[in-house]
Formats: structure tokens, sequence, C-alpha cells
């Protein structure tokens, strides 16, 4: 089993309308997504996370059951549900406001992190639950606790909006790379944090700080890998863009789900992998995250879904 840790909570996506604004509700989250895309993809896997148990909690408990995906490492709490208010920029990407002061995904504590066991070979941590406290922490701990004897996996995933202060940002994903075995971050991330700063350069710091591969995704151009390996690139998908929402968690849950597959599910394999090992780990994880690009929403692609876009894809470039 692979254990996902990290905030669930509701997307509210505004349109306005002659009377006001009305709102489309969804489900979201980074790793939330994150664990609905591994259960879409076929893998065994668990949430770990604070979850209310008022009206939207329970909604996002009935939909973890429904999509498979473990409910037993949950933390069932009276706080409330985190709520995200989500508009979309002119090129697609979401613009976020959360309201999650005090809400159940924020409060988990060290006293609540289980004791795992030998069925789980690894487990992710990402986006603002790194750093909204106690979850922060709590999570920190647990990936030191864990770290060489299961496979630890990092995006970031940067959100100003719940926490601001990009000095503790960058000091908390330092934390959490020195434990981590393979970090996942956008490009846009990077700029976030290191502003000015070359992308080889962060990705070479990250190798020598303890990550055993580093993957950097840039949306339409591609995704970067480094590593023992050295460096690799993969193009970007060409497809018609709904919007981008989720796409990066689709990218991470691919990923994994590649690593599972081919039995890669602890860091002692990661020295060994090639180039071409890498391309085909970053060629998957891009035909999901452009499905889900091509879908309203953080629609995730099922298992059979990417073999037959990857398909079509390769045909109309041919």
């Amino acid at each position: 089993m692979f254990v996902v840790c990290g905030e669930a909570l509701w997307d509210f996506f505004g349109r306005e309308r002659p009377s006001g604004l009305s709102f489309d509700a969804r489900v979201g989250g980074s790793p939330f997504n994150v664990a609905v895309g591994l259960a879409r993809l076929d893998q065994d896997v668990a949430l770990l996370t604070g979850l209310s148990r008022d009206r939207l909690g329970e909604r996002l408990f009935d939909r973890l059951e429904r999509e498979g995906v473990s409910t037993s490492y949950l933390v069932r709490t009276e706080r409330p549900t985190t709520l995200s208010l989500v508009d979309l920029g002119p090129d697609g990407s979401p613009v976020y406001a959360f309201y999650g002061e005090g809400t159940a995904d924020r409060c988990v504590t060290e006293a609540d992190l289980p004791a795992f066991g030998s069925n789980v070979w690894g487990f992710h941590v990402g986006s603002f639950s790194l750093v909204t406290a106690p979850t922060g922490s709590s999570l920190l701990a647990l990936a030191r606790r864990e770290a060489g004897r299961r496979l630890i996996t990092l995006d970031p995933n940067v959100r100003l909006n719940a926490e601001p202060d990009l000095a503790f940002w960058r000091a908390r994903v330092d934390d959490f790379v020195s434990v981590s075995d393979v970090v996942k971050v956008s490009s846009e991330d990077l700029e976030l944090l290191f502003p000015g700063f070359a992308t080889d350069d962060v990705a070479a710091r990250w190798l020598e700080a303890g990550a055993a591969l580093v993957i950097v995704t840039g949306g339409a151009s591609g995704a970067d890998a480094y590593g023992a390996f050295g460096k690799v690139s993969e193009p970007g998908r060409v497809v018609a863009v709904a919007d981008t929402v989720g796409a990066g968690d689709s990218f991470m849950a691919a990923m994994i789900a590649r690593l599972a597959e081919r039995g890669l599910t602890s860091r002692r394999y990661l020295a060994d992998l090639s180039a071409e090992d890498v391309l085909q780990l970053l060629g998957f994880a891009s035909d999901a995250a452009a499905i889900t690009c091509s879908r309203r929403g953080a629609d995730l692609p099922h298992r059979s879904d990417i073999g037959a876009n990857a398909k079509a894809w390769n045909e109309s470039s041919e």
C-alpha cells in the first residue's frame, strides 16, 4: 500500500451571473487528488489526513470509498472542512483563495500519526499541508521517522494564499527534501521559491541534500529529470486544454503508479535507473497529466485511459 498525506477540501469554482455568483463545488486538495489518481491507476492507496464529520467532510469520506481509497488512516474530527475558492486565469491556470483556519486537515498532531505496517511501501507529502500548523510539523516528523525505511515522495505545490511567507516555505521544503527520495516540482514553484536561480542548480542542490530523483514539470514545455543518470527531458503533449486544475497531481500519481508497476518501491532501485527508464516514467506521467488538462477540474484518468490517449497522440504526430 502507498499512503498519501495532506489536505482534503472542497474547491468552489465561481461563475459570474447577472444576479451574482454561482459556484460549482468539486472535491479537491492536491494530496486528495493524488490519492484518487492512484486508485484510478489500480494502486492500493490510503489517505492520511484530518477529515471533518461535517456534511462536507462526510461527502469527502464517501468519495474516497467510491474511488477505492482506503480510509483506515483518516483522523476524524469535529473541526470544519477547508474550503477553496478557485478562479481561472486567462491560460486556464487556477487561482486559489483558502478558508481553512482551524480546519480538520490543518490540525493533525504527532499523536495522530499511525504506525505503518509492513504492507506500506511508501508515502507522499505535499502542498500547503507542509506548512500549516500543526499538520506540517507532524508530517515532517513522520517523514523523518520513516526516512530510509519507505520510499518518500514530495511535491511542494506552493500555495501562498495558505502561507504567504516564502522564507518559511523554503526552509520547510528544504527540510522535506533532505528526507525525500523523489521530488517533483513545477517550474512555477521553483521560480517562486528560488527566483533567478537556474533549474539545473536547484536540482543539483536537492540531489546533494538527499533526493535520489528530482523532476521539474513545465506544463506544455514538458518535464526534466535529474539523478545518477544525469539529466533527461520529455516534451509536453499537444492537447486542447479545458483547464490545468489537477494536472500536477495527475503527473504525481502516475509517476508513483509507474514506479509501483515496475517494482521500484524502495530507494535502492532509484540509483540504478537509466536515462531510458526515466524517460519512460516521464512519458507515462506526462500522458496522464495531459488527459487531466483536457477535462474540466481535477478529473484524473483511469489506467485504461492513458494507453489509449498515448496511442492517439503518437499517431497524430506521425
